[in-house]
């Protein structure tokens, strides 16, 4: 016999419910968590690619060419991703703006240099302006201002800067070059004689004129390549070329 007591106490116990696996998540894709990648990263390590593609011999080849320091050089290659024509442009670019930012400082100091050609019949004097005497006493400035004298006696330029071109000059050349246009037709005679003009003036320019020893730089280049060089203001004051025979 059952006692009253046990289905009781029977009564009191909750059913136990079986536990349903959740599936509320079938279906769905489980994102992820990507890490979160530094921005700065890629530009670190592909600054650091770039430096790695430069190489000494570039440097040397740059720096023989435009006799700039190795660090320049080495940071106009970097920035040109390693191709040499892009460095020379960026180096000359650079040049330019730095020569333009120090052309109100004053001069202090100079030399005076001279080129003879080998046989004895012509020759050349240059003075190169500088701010100190530190710049002009340096043996690679007194080069720079040898190769300009030499310069001069292979080129015969007549004036050292367009300025420098007066208006009798213009007037002599014009009436030169007027003869060669009267034929062409009246309204093209203008501009076909200014063209003239410019081209004759440009080569008798001294600072506008191919450098003899790198015709892909002309005179004013390379003194603006010296203002990044020595790191102070650099122009010729005068020159005079002296040929035997030749007044």
């Amino acid at each position: 016999m059952i006692s009253p007591f046990f289905l009781w106490q029977r009564g009191q116990k909750k059913p136990i419910q079986p536990k349903v696996p959740d599936t509320s998540h079938k279906g769905k894709q489980i994102e992820e968590k990507k890490p979160v990648q530094s921005t700065s990263q890629p530009l670190v390590a592909q600054s650091h690619k770039t430096s790695s593609m430069i190489t000494t011999d570039q440097i040397k080849n740059l720096r023989d060419q435009t006799g700039i320091s190795v660090m320049q050089c080495k940071k106009a290659l970097e920035e040109a991703g390693g191709d040499m024509e892009k460095a020379l442009v960026i180096l000359r670019k650079k040049s330019g703006e730095l020569s333009a930012k120090k052309a109100d400082r004053t001069f202090g100091s100079g030399t005076i240099q001279a080129y003879v050609h080998a046989n004895g019949n012509v020759a050349a004097l240059v003075e190169l302006n500088c701010e100190t005497d530190f710049v002009s006493g340096n043996d690679e400035f007194k080069t720079l201002a040898r190769d300009i004298a030499m310069h001069i006696t292979a080129s015969n330029p007549k004036f050292l800067k367009k300025e420098d071109i007066t208006e009798a000059d213009l007037n002599v050349a014009r009436s030169v070059f007027a003869e060669e246009v009267k034929n062409k037709p009246a309204a093209m005679q203008e501009k076909i004689l200014q063209g003239k003009l410019d081209t004759y003036f440009a080569e008798m320019v001294l600072l506008n004129q191919p450098f003899i020893k790198n015709p892909e730089i002309t005179i004013q280049g390379l003194i603006d390549a010296a203002v990044q060089k020595f790191g102070e203001k650099t122009a010729i004051a005068r020159f005079k070329r002296f040929k035997v025979l030749e007044n």
